[in-house]
């Protein structure tokens, strides 16, 4: 488990206000856990957030199944996902959600002399090669889709997670909706009873897997694959054409879901519409309790919320994820005055 806590000092004498009168309080401590996938831009969020504020956000990178069993036994102040919960599962647990960041989930290769973005797939072919049927990196159906790519005689060695995991579902999701063999006897789900292949725990965890094995190939938020200098693939899209992961494709994905349509943002960007979007595209949804227990928590942690949706766009970006485009910003804040008690009225989705 990664734990990553940001405490800095105060500086200077400006209070943080929030238009939904949320009132921060200096030195406040907010605690959450769950997604990894979100984990480094939440680590850089803490970090800046504590510079003018004096709030200590600690966050437990454990995965979303993780994540979403704390703040149900209300140990957290919130918890965070890739997999949103149902209108239902939110109801019966008397929680509400909202969507904070976009980024892909990619696959990632160890394989000599292939650089980032050089390999293709897609998800018939993710799904052959996480069921076992496609075993080596010069089968025919690897070179179908990348003709003019030397690959070698070589073992595929599959890394996946091990933990439950929202990038788990999100990338099951996707090579469920193009395969019916991995629909009918996998499924989709924060964990499944993968085939073949090595289980690591966390994002971090596979990318390390990945690295240190020759011939592996697995998957990861964007993120990590390039902090660890992975080579990433291209992946086809609903339209046919394969993108390369990056902040644009994954804004190209939020900006084509209707979010009004669904209940507590509880959608799914894979396979977004528009010939630009990375198909295995995802959001973090933070958890939180509707009536909470401890309202000045709550209150500290909606406050470090909207800061982070409001001003830590630069830090999202740099770590290359994608903000919320500013309709869907604008969306959440509503929701939080029309969901979370204590919170004012107004309309929200």
């Amino acid at each position: 488990m990664l734990l990553l806590r940001s405490v800095m000092l105060l500086v200077g004498g400006t209070l943080f206000m929030s238009s939904l009168a949320i009132c921060s309080v200096r030195g406040a401590e907010i605690d959450g856990a769950g997604s990894s996938f979100v984990a480094p831009v939440m680590a850089q969020w803490a970090s800046e957030y504590a510079k003018g504020t004096g709030t200590t956000v600690n966050y437990a990178s454990v995965g979303s199944g993780a994540g979403i069993d704390r703040i149900r036994n209300g140990t957290v102040d919130f918890g965070a996902t890739d997999k949103p919960l149902s209108p239902r599962e939110l109801e019966e647990a008397g929680l509400c959600q909202f969507p904070v960041v976009v980024g892909g989930v990619v696959p990632v290769v160890n394989l000599a002399g292939i650089s980032p973005g050089q390999l293709r797939f897609s998800g018939a072919l993710l799904a052959k090669i996480y069921m076992g049927e496609v075993t080596s990196w010069d089968a025919e159906e690897i070179r179908a889709l990348n003709p003019d790519v030397s690959l070698p005689s070589l073992a595929i060695s599959v890394v996946h997670r091990s933990d439950g995991s929202g990038t788990t579902y999100n990338w099951v999701d996707f090579i469920a909706r193009a395969s019916s063999a991995w629909k009918a006897k996998i499924g989709v789900g924060l964990s499944v009873s993968w085939p073949v292949g090595l289980g690591s725990n966390g994002n971090a965890g596979v990318a390390e897997s990945v690295m240190h094995t020759p011939g592996s190939i697995g998957y990861v938020e964007y993120s990590y694959a390039l902090e660890k200098h992975l080579a990433f693939g291209q992946v086809k899209n609903a339209h046919g054409l394969y993108v390369r992961p990056s902040g644009d494709s994954f804004q190209s994905a939020a900006m084509t879901v209707d979010w009004l349509r669904y209940h507590d943002f509880s959608v799914l960007m894979t396979n977004a519409g528009g010939p630009d979007a990375y198909p295995i595209t995802a959001t973090t949804f933070i958890l939180m309790y509707k009536s909470p227990k401890d309202p000045a928590r709550s209150a500290a942690a909606l406050a470090f919320f909207r800061w982070a949706l409001e001003n830590g766009g630069e830090q999202a970006a740099n770590l290359n994820y994608a903000p919320l485009p500013a309709a869907l910003v604008k969306l959440v804040e509503a929701y939080w005055a029309s969901h979370i008690r204590g919170q004012g009225t107004a309309t929200g989705n």
